[in-house]
């Protein structure tokens, strides 16, 4: 098969989901239509639809007078720069998130735990930022990044050594992991590293450890060092030996035993990778924001469930794919005040992309897509516990 016929095979049921998803929504705004204005208004998907793609790139292409629709193609740079910087902003830590639970596929484990590991990331990006807030930005911002990866990654290895050792299914643990990080971080925050002054528990500020603006725009840098990730995630798995060692025993744990590898090795060093993805984007949330917040909730680890799932689990996938996510986030304030449609529609969309996503099999059925099914071969083995014959 060629790379092109390939990426088609991969890329028609993502089309396909977003596309049903969209749909969906729509059928779901017209209804809704009927309660703020008292009749069905079928114009409504449109002029939400088109504010949101205008919230998320300043870009128009619909004018709506009264009943008629025409196509109208403007952009207001101004409007167009702050989009694409919210929607930067938005996109950054779901590439990463999408990162933690894709490369977790490749080797057969399903990482549920991006939450607890974006937290921890999060918590020390934010106590190393305030340590090191009066040093140059050059070195106190990448000090901070550093910490936060680190502590993710350590977040990771111990779902990851639980699997390896003792056969304990990576869902069960990280889903547990999530809760303890989360309150375990508000009991911290609150009677140890709370600082005087300020309303509300918070950690110290970061000072010159946080996120700098590049050329005026806030998702700038985060989006690059995001690309950066996912450029080295991609070297990793498809163009070196560790990479083959990861995707081999995510296929089949017992080929790769019997290969010379060490699956147990390659479980810990996988669910490490995935946490140090998660901490990465939990430090760039909390250098963002400038200090840590007692309450602090976060979505972008679940999230990045979605993500991993629409990019295929290839880095370059997943970039897309939180670009589309990170969009939808960004405009839907827009759609909001120019549609009045809650921006809850857009969790609607989203969950029905992932049903659709995980339905594949029905949809190729249904709308009789031929060809065979093309998925991430590592997905099949995500529910296998092989920690003990390791």
């Amino acid at each position: 098969m060629s790379r092109l016929n390939r990426f088609v095979a991969l890329a028609v049921i993502p089309i396909v989901a977003i596309s049903l998803a969209l749909l969906i929504g729509a059928i779901i705004i017209v209804l809704s239509s009927l309660d703020t204005e008292g009749s069905l208004n079928f114009l409504l998907p449109l002029v939400a639809y088109e504010s949101l793609l205008q919230g998320a790139t300043g870009l128009s292409f619909l004018d709506v007078d009264g009943g008629t629709v025409s196509f109208a193609l403007s952009i207001d740079p101004d409007r167009a720069i702050r989009s694409l910087s919210n929607t930067l902003a938005a996109a950054a830590p779901l590439v990463l998130t999408g990162l933690a639970v894709g490369v977790g596929f490749k080797g057969g484990l399903f990482n549920i735990g991006g939450t607890g590991q974006v937290l921890v990331g999060g918590i020390f990006a934010a106590l190393v930022g305030a340590n090191v807030a009066d040093l140059p930005v050059p070195i106190a911002f990448p000090l901070a990044l550093a910490a936060g990866m680190l502590g993710g990654a350590l977040y990771g290895f111990i779902p990851g050594a639980l699997k390896a050792f003792s056969g304990a299914h990576e869902v069960v643990t990280t889903i547990m992991l999530n809760s303890l990080a989360a309150f375990a971080i508000v009991g911290l925050v609150n009677d140890i590293f709370k600082i005087q002054g300020p309303t509300f528990a918070r950690t110290g500020d970061v000072g010159n450890a946080k996120v700098p603006i590049l050329f005026g725009i806030d998702g700038l840098l985060p989006f690059i060092i995001a690309l950066v990730a996912a450029s080295i995630a991609y070297v990793v798995i498809y163009r070196t030996t560790l990479g083959f060692e990861i995707r081999t025993t995510g296929a089949n744990p017992s080929a790769a035993r019997y290969a010379g590898m060490s699956p147990r090795r390659l479980i810990v060093l996988t669910m490490s990778l995935c946490g140090l993805f998660a901490g990465l984007a939990g430090s760039i949330e909390i250098l963002s924001l400038g200090y840590y917040p007692a309450v602090f909730g976060t979505t972008i680890g679940f999230a990045g469930i979605t993500v991993a799932l629409l990019g295929r689990a290839n880095p370059i996938g997943i970039v897309l794919a939180a670009l589309l996510l990170g969009g939808m986030r960004a405009g839907a304030p827009a759609m909001q005040i120019t549609a009045d449609i809650p921006i809850e529609i857009i969790d609607v969309i989203q969950g029905l992309i992932l049903i659709f996503i995980a339905a594949e099999v029905v949809i190729r059925r249904l709308l009789r897509i031929r060809g065979d099914k093309v998925t991430p071969g590592e997905l099949q083995t995500v529910s296998r516990s092989y920690g003990q014959v390791a």
